[in-house]
């Protein structure tokens, strides 16, 4: 183990000093910051390195600290008791302070048998299926996908160790791979969505280098597991950013390869309601995040597939033996079933999303007891929600809307319907049998 103060600089890296750059350790959260001094106490290298470095010059806050060392993952284990070792693919440590997570990488290296240990997989099709192997600060930084991400920063002295320009394509707005293009989508196809995602986030542009071949090797994401690209959309539509997300997705020809059946038809002529209805969806849970307000997925994947859904229901109905209610709910699992094996959602939020979609109807029915019913139904608020963006889009008339705000705040209920003002049948009263009184003796 080497300290990162006294090690030489790697010939590759250009040296960044504190006074010709913004980032300071104030905006760098007190656990990081304790990982990074107990590391570099340990005698081990530790940088603060990647999107935090990035955001923190950008003059973003960012929203998780990682750090990189020389140490390997036993060694951070064995200097941290409140740390734990997880992952396959990736094997790295969790440092746990209270509600925040610190996460510890070792240096990666080229996997290419110089390396003195760890494990470096990959698949015929190029994608990386393990990549434990060690290596030197040098080669972990080659390993990154973009430029801006191969940024390291070193508490030793608070300099920049900028190893691929990153710093420069960050001035001049450019997001750019590391490496031939090609060759890095195709070891993680993941890399296109980031791609869509950090320019959506950032501000910045997709490098043409970095952005000509994602067309021809879109269909890669087809066979990125499917728990992988839920935390993909977590990151892309929960974090303020999933308008311009989307828009990304779209333009790079990535949308599709998300979301099959909604791609299909928001391309449609006929379907600009529908179009309008995802713009507000998602303008919507940008603001909530903006007002850190809560959001969940179920509810954006509800809006994602009312179209299938309504699309599918209409041909249910065709045969004439469903009801609209039956054709909604066969049409809800059948269309949610297509999207999952895409996008795995769990099933704390499959289930209630079908839920919403399948409460829709009912804000059409108004007499008082359904009413009732509905207004204590546990996802009413989310089926409101969804209601509202209807009414803006055209779908649903608006005197729908006013109705159920004002059932909600309990003014004006309406009339009892003439099946409630018929009176109740009184029940018979059914009395206690009389004791059978016992023969005489």
């Amino acid at each position: 183990m080497t300290d990162s103060s006294t090690s030489a600089v790697p010939a590759a890296a250009k040296i960044i000093p504190r006074s010709e750059h913004n980032v300071s350790r104030a905006n760098i959260s007190n656990a990081a910051l304790k990982v990074l001094y107990r590391l570099k106490d340990g005698g081990y290298q530790a940088f603060l390195v990647g999107g935090g470095v990035r955001d923190l010059l950008l003059g973003l806050r960012p929203k998780d600290f990682d750090i990189a060392t020389d140490a390997r993952p036993e060694e951070v284990r064995a200097l941290f008791s409140n740390s734990r070792l997880i992952g396959r693919r990736f094997r790295l440590a969790h440092v746990r302070f209270g509600r925040e997570i610190i996460e510890v990488a070792t240096f990666r290296g080229a996997g290419d048998g110089e390396s003195t240990d760890g494990e470096h997989v990959i698949h015929e099709s190029g994608r990386i299926l393990k990549d434990n192997a060690w290596g030197s600060i040098e080669e972990d930084a080659r390993r990154r996908d973009f430029t801006a991400n191969a940024l390291y920063y070193n508490v030793s002295d608070f300099s920049i160790w900028d190893f691929a320009g990153g710093v420069a394509d960050i001035s001049d707005g450019w997001l750019r791979l590391i490496g031939d293009p090609e060759q890095r989508y195709r070891e993680d196809p993941v890399r296109m969505l980031r791609a869509a995602r950090l320019s959506a986030k950032l501000g910045l542009r997709i490098h043409p280098d970095s952005a000509a071949p994602i067309a021809s090797l879109a269909e890669l994401i087809d066979g990125v597991p499917s728990a992988r690209l839920f935390d993909e959309f977590l990151k892309m539509f929960q974090t303020g950013y999933a308008r311009e997300s989307c828009r990304k997705l779209l333009e790079l020809g990535l949308f599709e390869h998300m979301f099959p059946e909604p791609a299909r038809l928001v391309v449609r002529d006929d379907q600009v309601a529908y179009r309008e209805l995802i713009d507000a969806a998602l303008t919507n849970t940008d603001e909530r995040v903006a007002q850190e307000r809560s959001v969940t997925p179920m509810f954006l994947f509800a809006v994602l597939l009312w179209g299938p859904v309504q699309q599918r229901m209409a041909a249910l109905l065709e045969d004439e033996s469903m009801s609209p209610a039956q054709a909604l709910a066969l049409a809800a699992a059948q269309a949610s079933d297509h999207q999952f094996a895409r996008i795995a959602l769990p099933r704390r939020f499959s289930l209630p999303m079908r839920e919403v979609l399948q409460l829709q109807p009912r804000f059409l029915d108004r007499r008082p007891r359904r009413v009732r019913a509905l207004l204590q139904h546990k996802r009413f608020r989310a089926a409101y929600d969804l209601m509202l963006l209807l009414v803006q889009v055209g779908q649903v008339e608006q005197e729908v809307a006013d109705f159920w705000t004002a059932a909600q705040e309990g003014e004006d209920a309406p009339p009892p319907a003439e099946e409630e003002t018929r009176p109740r049948r009184r029940r018979r009263r059914v009395g206690r049998r009389p004791r059978s009184t016992p023969p005489a003796a």
